[in-house]
């Protein structure tokens, strides 16, 4: 089958990689540094589900028309991409597998002729060194509606698919609240889940994401071992108990120190997601009328990263915090 993945990151590479070992006809769209290795040394991966040298055809746009189209960019480049893009995936069969919320609505708006089905990844990918993925811990692809590309999807690796999209990307959101706080200080997350100063951070961003989810009606769908009931205990439970999440969470990632997609994009000296993952809590908090401080200051704290290149120390970041925090309960 001929595969177009737009985005040869963590998530896209493992998907071009795993595909390519199939036998697939695989291209895929990458720029710079990662464009360079994938010509040289072609597309690697390594890690829990084995190693593989996919000498795929890259390029910085598509040069063919595929059968079934991957977009795997981080959410900030995806109108960009499909842009370069859309006259190849003209319709084409496009599976967007992006963080945060605004996936599919941005496909209906830059590429409408692409008929367009949403997917999250729940495995670990990194993608530190151009044109290689490390794959640091297993877990699900979850699709929607589309069995196609699902059947595709777990002829390599775990798939699923769901009819619950919309919950599935909030329980994905939640799940995403772990990554803020590593890009903010430079540490994985299983060490900022650790430390007694950072770990209140962490199940503080979980609690607004949860609330605000549960304000906008969102039955969360279970994955990774947390349920709508999980959920509702995250927005609830006191902080000393909520922190048994985040505990949870990280113990699942293994021992592999986990860097998380945001702070793997400073690594790389890129721009991160985060307005669409800490950010899009704080929008959509704000649309029901709650705030959402300890987001909107981890969010402040990544773009300061972003801008400085100087990471925040775990006091450092706590004392921020706990501000925002209290100036928001007194207004």
């Amino acid at each position: 089958m001929r595969i177009g993945v737009i985005g040869a990151g963590a998530i896209g590479g493992a998907i071009a990689a795993l595909l390519d070992r199939a036998g697939h006809e695989v291209e895929v769209t990458a720029r710079g540094a990662t464009l360079a290795a994938i010509d040289s040394a072609g597309l690697r991966l390594d890690g829990k589900w084995g190693e593989h040298t996919a000498r795929v055809t890259a390029a910085g746009a598509l040069t063919r028309t595929p059968e079934l189209a991957f977009l795997a960019t981080k959410a900030q480049d995806a109108a960009s991409a499909l842009e370069l893009n859309r006259d190849r995936l003209a319709g084409v069969p496009l599976v967007v597998v992006q963080n945060g919320l605004e996936g599919l609505e941005t496909v209906r708006r830059v590429s409408p002729r692409s008929p367009a089905f949403g997917a999250l990844a729940l495995y670990a990918a990194q993608n530190v060194e151009p044109g290689r993925v490390t794959i640091t811990a297993t877990g699900t692809t979850v699709v929607d509606r589309s069995r196609e590309a699902a059947a595709l999807l777990a002829s390599v690796m775990p798939a699923q698919v769901t009819d619950n999209f919309r919950g599935a990307q909030w329980t994905k959101l939640v799940i995403n609240m772990v990554n803020g706080t590593p890009a903010a200080t430079g540490l994985p997350v299983q060490q900022t889940v650790a430390d007694a100063r950072l770990r209140p951070i962490v199940t503080g961003l979980i609690r607004e994401a949860s609330r605000v989810g549960l304000a906008h009606g969102v039955r969360f769908d279970a994955m990774q071992g947390l349920s709508h009931a999980g959920v509702r205990f995250a927005a609830t439970a006191p902080l000393w108990a909520g922190q048994l999440l985040p505990r949870l969470m990280a113990r699942r990632m293994g021992a592999v120190p986990n860097l998380g997609s945001t702070l793997q994009s400073i690594r790389r000296g890129q721009r991160t997601e985060i307005d669409y993952l800490n950010g899009a809590v704080v929008a959509q908090a704000e649309q029901v009328g709650l705030r959402a401080p300890v987001n909107q200051t981890v969010t402040a704290a990544v773009h300061a990263v972003e801008d400085s290149g100087r990471f925040f120390s775990p006091d450092e970041l706590a004392e921020l915090v706990r501000a925002a925090s209290a100036s928001s309960s007194q207004s």
